[in-house]
């Protein structure tokens, strides 16, 4: 019984703490059927996702660090966080350049949030992860190859 208490609690607090970051503004809460870029998650090239995220003048940027492993023993779970040191970030999203699919993920943020994203992506082989990132209008990218060494993909 107190385990499945702890589990109620433990579950409540980061609900209310979700809340209270969206309330704040801090993270961007899409409505159910908000629109998303279904072009762009459908594209199967790097490029033509690039272009429905609406990136394709991006400059390369050091503000932007990627944090991945260098070796990805398990293509099945590689994790990849970005962060961007731009001021203003209103977006970031993450390309695995490789991948059937290869936007991966995008992040809305709020005015004032801080520009950091983390996600645990499948990869089926060595391949470029880019993250692209819009901020005061415009947007600037930064590449990091990951080395798959058992793909995830197939």
């Amino acid at each position: 019984m107190k385990r499945s208490r702890r589990r109620f609690l433990e579950a409540s607090a980061g609900t209310a703490a979700w809340g209270a970051a969206a309330a704040l503004g801090l993270i961007a809460v899409m409505p159910a059927g908000a629109a998303r870029n279904a072009a762009g998650f459908d594209s199967k090239a790097a490029a033509e996702a690039v272009k429905h995220l609406g990136a394709t003048d991006a400059l390369e940027s050091k503000d932007i660090i990627i944090t991945a492993p260098d070796i990805a023993e398990n293509g099945a779970v590689v994790p990849i966080a970005v962060t961007s040191k731009l001021p203003n970030t209103q977006s970031i999203s993450i390309i695995a350049e490789k991948n059937p699919f290869p936007l991966a993920a995008t992040f809305d943020f709020g005015s004032g949030a801080e520009g950091y994203a983390s996600v645990r992506l499948k990869m089926g082989q060595t391949s470029n992860v880019r993250a692209i990132v819009k901020a005061d209008g415009k947007f600037y990218t930064a590449v990091k190859e990951v080395k798959v060494t058992v793909g995830g993909c197939g």
